[in-house]
């Protein structure tokens, strides 16, 4: 019988294995860009700590471990910011980052009353951009950051109030 995968809002115990986390998951986007100087190889643990103090932290524990994490803010216009999705290269490929995209969109949407969800991944994250539009997101915008990078940006609208809200957010590993 294996363990279960849980869902639930990060606390400051955790930063240590985000950020470990984060740098081993983002390894493979800077190969894909020949870049290892992006943001999330180089934030430093107390970055990562303001980020959980303000705000939308979720992370994916198998057990103790932190296997997975999503962060998301909600501007002034309603718009929910989400980023750095991330998901052990051993977890991968079983809808664990369909599960924590979704749970992060549905407490936005509950708690901070987001009205619509963005997020941007580079153009060479094929996997990442088909994992979003398979979740209803459409790219809306592409930005050359660098000669090497464009990044995809994609939105979509909320489900509708009323919708199913009794997810559960487990999975067998």
């Amino acid at each position: 019988m294996g363990t279960s995968v849980t869902i639930s809002a990060a606390t400051d115990e955790d930063a240590e294995q985000i950020l470990k986390l984060q740098y081993l998951c983002y390894q493979s986007e800077a190969a894909l860009y020949g870049d290892y100087g992006i943001e999330p190889l180089t934030q430093t643990l107390d970055d990562l700590r303001a980020e959980l103090a303000r705000g939308c932290v979720l992370v994916a524990r198998l057990g103790a471990e932190v296997v997975g994490s999503v962060r998301g803010r909600v501007e002034d216009d309603g718009t929910a910011v989400i980023g750095k999705l991330i998901v052990h290269p051993r977890m991968q490929r079983h809808g664990l980052g369909g599960r924590l995209l979704s749970a992060v969109e549905e407490r936005l949407a509950r708690e901070r009353s987001a009205r619509r969800y963005r997020l941007s991944t580079g153009h060479r994250s094929e996997g990442n951009i088909r994992l979003y539009r398979r979740l209803g997101y459409t790219p809306v915008a592409t930005e050359r950051v660098s000669p090497r990078l464009d990044m995809v940006t994609l939105e979509k609208a909320p489900e509708p109030a009323g919708g199913d809200v009794s997810r559960t957010y487990a999975a067998s590993a």
